[in-house]
């Protein structure tokens, strides 16, 4: 697994993350991220909390209320759980990113897929792994809730029910979304290899920030 776990960056810098690994920094106010899909159809699950109040953070549910959509795209205001803007989607050429699907886990691979997955690698062992590693962005366990699954496809049938699919993205596809507050980012580049999120392989992502 790579080390790029950035602090505070102050200029236009690029990152490469490799399948599996993740990457947490800070952005202020009026920076952006651009999150690009190198190879195609890979998934970059990522959590965004307040930096100056990690209890406020990301949620799916105030997200979806507000703009009355449950995909993501150019446009889309990312809410936190005290109704308030925390980023906005201001570039997007995948056209919609998941925020229903959810990360996965050793505990979700074994109730989907079977009891010998639960060894595998998972976003959720990232993130826990991240903010272990890196108690300074003062994020706990209780605090990984809601996430947005970027560049991942998860279909909503008639019957309100959600499917995993191939995915709709391509190589060199991109998100860009500018920080309104500052703000905490958490990526774990998706390790998934039971469903078809990332084509069952798994592929590096790039983030820049400027």
């Amino acid at each position: 697994m790579s080390t790029l776990h950035k602090t505070n960056p102050t200029q236009s810098s690029s990152y490469i993350v490799d399948s599996g690994d993740y990457f947490i920094t800070t952005l202020s106010a009026g920076q952006t991220l651009k999150i690009i899909d190198l190879e195609g159809n890979q998934a970059a699950d990522t959590l965004f909390y307040n930096a100056d109040n990690p209890v406020e953070r990301y949620s799916a549910t105030d997200t979806i209320a507000t703009q009355g959509a449950v995909y993501l795209t150019e446009g889309s205001r990312l809410m936190s759980n005290q109704q308030r803007c925390m980023l906005t989607i201001i570039e997007d050429t995948c056209g919609r990113h998941d925020t229903l699907g959810g990360a996965c886990a050793t505990e979700s691979n074994t109730v989907r897929y079977d009891l010998e997955k639960r060894c595998m690698h998972a976003c959720r062992d990232s993130w826990m792994l991240a903010i272990n590693e890196h108690p300074e962005y003062g994020i706990n366990k209780r605090d990984i809730g809601h996430n947005i699954n970027f560049f991942m496809n998860v279909p909503v049938t008639p019957e309100g029910e959600l499917t995993f699919a191939d995915g709709i993205s391509a190589p060199g596809k991109w998100v860009t979304l500018r920080a309104e507050m500052n703000i905490v980012v958490l990526v774990s580049n998706c390790p998934q290899l039971n469903n078809p999120c990332n084509g069952y392989n798994p592929t590096p992502i790039e983030l820049v920030i400027a």
